[in-house]
């Protein structure tokens, strides 16, 4: 016990000499920025903005219609369910509590924090200030709307924002020590969000500069998070799982 005590106090004094990396500051600021002055185009002409030659094409190249069936199967359908309810549960409830339970208390708030700020404060915020119009049913050119329900405004996709803030902020509980760890699940992260873009726009919910954008403010706003949590993170990083040294706590008590 006295050990494991020992370690927590060398992983704090570490960590609070360890100052915040500036360049992850600055490439958040800088995706912020670049998300806010996309958001100011579209909120000058909502309707049309200059991307919409571009989402115009993605979407006859990738909408479903309301007769097919790939939108329906599983991996659309995870897609979906990651940024509704289900994925909800997963990452305001599950992995903060579970972080928690192992004595990750400040890696619990920061997740929490960073499933907040990008998801509600980044993707709500914009929506209602420029209330982009969805992709609408145009028979003519055999194009379909939304073909799940969807609520106001389509820029930014919260659904995108929450992929980028989930992939983040699930690297930033890695510590760099484990490359390799960190190395898999850039990958499965890629993946991921470039999943979601596909799937937010192969069910005509979002164009595709929507999506490109809420993966920009996602990714922005779990950036600036582990910046502002980089010295707490650090503590977590070395500081040992209380249960899973019990075993020695019970040996080496006065019997």
């Amino acid at each position: 016990m006295a050990a494991d005590t020992a370690q927590a106090q060398q992983a704090d004094a570490a960590a609070s000499v360890v100052r915040r990396p500036q360049a992850m500051l600055w490439w958040s600021l800088g995706l912020l920025a670049a998300f806010a002055l996309m958001g100011l185009f579209v909120g000058l002409n909502p309707s049309a903005p200059f991307t919409q030659p571009l989402d115009d094409w993605w979407r006859a190249l990738v909408g479903a219609s309301t007769e097919g069936s790939l939108h329906t199967t599983a991996v659309p359908m995870f897609f979906q369910f990651l940024g509704e309810a289900p994925g909800a549960l997963l990452t305001v409830i599950l992995i903060p509590v579970g972080l928690a339970i192992v004595g990750r208390w400040r890696s619990a708030l920061f997740f929490l924090t960073t499933t907040l700020v990008g998801p509600g404060l980044f993707s709500q915020g914009m929506k209602n200030l420029v209330d982009r119009p969805r992709p609408a049913t145009d028979e003519a050119l055999g194009l379909f709307g939304p073909l799940f329900q969807v609520d106001h405004g389509s820029f930014p996709s919260g659904h995108a924002v929450s992929a980028g803030a989930l992939v983040i902020g699930i690297a930033a509980l890695i510590p760099s020590a484990r490359r390799t760890a960190r190395k898999v699940w850039w990958v499965i992260g890629a993946l991921l969000m470039l999943g979601m873009l596909w799937q937010r726009t192969l069910i005509n919910a979002h164009w595709l500069s929507d999506t490109i954008f809420g993966l920009v403010a996602g990714v922005s706003a779990a950036l600036l998070m582990w910046w502002a949590f980089w010295p707490l993170l650090q503590r977590d990083y070395g500081r040992p799982v209380w249960f899973m040294h019990l075993g020695n706590r019970t040996q080496t008590s006065p019997a």
